[in-house]
């Protein structure tokens, strides 16, 4: 009776093996999708069409955009998490939803458990910037101001629970510095106040303020990646301006549902690779003030939770909510 079990349950491995890699050779079939959580514009727009083309190439296929913004990303996510498990629907996941959402929300209509990865795509950096009415010249002089003033000083973010506001309350505890936080709905009227000089400092991508910094109207300390921006190649890194535990980097991976056959994820894994090495993709992300950087499945995982464990922290610390 036991062999018997076991021969049966040897021989539906082999058939579900078989099934999966016979589908996986015929992949794909027809088009896929790139779902992104995000209107047209930003990092995470971008960054999917950067891959559609190239990947369309690559598999012989059509690769659409998709864009299914609201919801803080959830509508996107859950259609992928919640969805058909055959590689024809592909998350273009942002670091500011995947990581922060289940933080932040106690009901979200998926989990980070219904996706599993194929790659890291592209990162963006953030930089300090702060008004020209603040007496500083750098990283240093801002945090001992900051320090000799506290409370005085007001930072900008793009709204409650945002990536601006995340990153600021982990400057601030990594600095002990104290400023007062002012939400604003997205990065527009941020700028504004900041130009103005009602709000002083505002931690946010370089093309939101690049134009301003090189009229002298705002100025940019430190940018917040590993290396410097390729569009402000004289603003140092935080590391490089003395604050080397400090780092806010926006990433943009691909997720597929979980339970997707593993040739599938491998295959596209493979080819995400073979994108990210490409010479004309690589000076698209320059030009767009974005970064290539491929990761595969595993050392994705390894990101995610080390900026869960990071984010997790902060958010609970600084007791952040959403409106």
């Amino acid at each position: 009776m036991l062999l018997n079990r076991f021969i049966k349950s040897a021989v539906v491995s082999t058939l579900l093996f078989v099934s999966c890699f016979c589908f996986a050779q015929n992949y794909p079939a027809r088009p896929i999708s790139l779902i992104v959580p995000n209107p047209p514009g930003g990092i995470v727009d971008t960054s999917a069409r950067l891959v559609s083309d190239p990947l369309g190439q690559l598999l012989q296929q059509s690769v659409i955009i998709e864009n299914k913004p609201g919801g803080s990303g959830n509508i996107a996510y859950q259609h992928v998490a919640s969805g058909q498990k055959d590689g024809y629907s592909i998350l273009v996941s942002y670091s500011g939803y995947h990581v922060a959402n289940p933080i932040l929300q106690d009901k979200l209509p998926w989990a980070r458990k219904d996706l599993t990865p194929i790659g890291l795509v592209t990162v963006a950096t953030n930089v300090i910037a702060v008004h020209p009415s603040i007496p500083v010249n750098n990283l240093k002089e801002f945090i001992a101001y900051a320090k000799a003033n506290p409370g005085k000083l007001n930072y900008a973010s793009q709204g409650n629970g945002s990536l601006s506001h995340i990153g600021s309350e982990i400057f601030k505890q990594q600095t002990g510095v104290e400023m007062v936080h002012v939400p604003y709905k997205g990065s527009g009227a941020a700028i504004q106040d900041v130009l103005a000089g009602q709000v002083q400092v505002f931690i946010t991508t370089p093309p939101s303020v690049m134009g301003h910094v090189q009229t002298g109207k705002l100025k940019a300390l430190a940018v917040t990646g590993k290396i410097r921006h390729p569009m402000m190649p004289t603003i140092p890194t935080v590391a490089e301006a003395g604050l080397p535990d400090f780092q806010l980097e926006s990433w943009v991976a691909l997720y597929m549902a979980a339970g997707t056959p593993q040739p599938i994820i491998d295959k596209l894994t493979t080819q995400l690779k073979i994108i990210t090495e490409l010479p004309e993709v690589k000076q698209r992300a320059d030009a767009a003030g974005i970064e290539l950087r491929y990761l595969p499945p595993a050392e994705m995982t390894k990101l995610l939770n080390q900026e869960i464990a990071y984010w997790t922290k902060t958010i609970k610390s600084a007791n952040i909510k959403l409106d």
